[in-house]
């Protein structure tokens, strides 16, 4: 039998293209980086392509400077029948102190596509120890969780008239 690979590690030079006005790295530099990390880690795993649909609990807990080594760690927390979250943590490497902190962290959810670009099943995930069944509680709860937040937001906006068509703007 084949372990699952569920984990991925990407290693990353913040580089001066990539700052913001401050002259730290942007935040949207660190999300595409986010994004292509969790697609990197659940294509492997499903062995397929996948598409994003959602990045959830997107902290940014420190700024991040140029120069500075990042390193994301990804793993597959829950997989259903063709959806997927991939947990990332993200961690600066300042290269002169060695000092090291954890500064951003997210949820990236996605789902397993066919070539003819339709949902396809994603592989069972097998949960080899306390850790990884911690990550999949935690997963499906926030999966519930949006479930809520969203069935609740279409109750509190039906009705509101969309902006593109039924809204009088004269």
């Amino acid at each position: 039998m084949v372990k699952q690979e569920k984990s991925l590690h990407m290693t990353v030079l913040m580089t001066p293209d990539l700052a913001n006005f401050s002259g730290n790295v942007h935040g949207g530099s660190i999300l595409k980086l986010l994004d292509q990390v969790a697609y990197a880690c659940a294509a492997r795993y499903c062995k397929s392509y996948v598409v994003t649909i959602s990045l959830d609990q997107v902290t940014f807990k420190e700024p991040i400077k140029v120069g500075e080594l990042v390193s994301f760690r990804a793993h597959v927390n829950y997989v259903g029948n063709s959806s997927l979250e991939v947990g990332v943590k993200v961690f600066t490497e300042d290269l002169h102190t060695k000092k090291v902190r954890h500064t951003n962290s997210c949820y990236v959810n996605m789902i397993a596509m066919g070539e003819d670009g339709k949902r396809i099943s994603a592989p069972p995930l097998e949960l080899e120890n306390e850790f990884e069944k911690k990550l999949y509680e935690a997963a499906v709860m926030r999966k519930e969780l949006r479930e809520e937040a969203v069935r609740r937001n279409k109750e509190i906006t039906d009705g509101i008239p969309d902006y593109n068509s039924d809204l009088d703007v004269s």
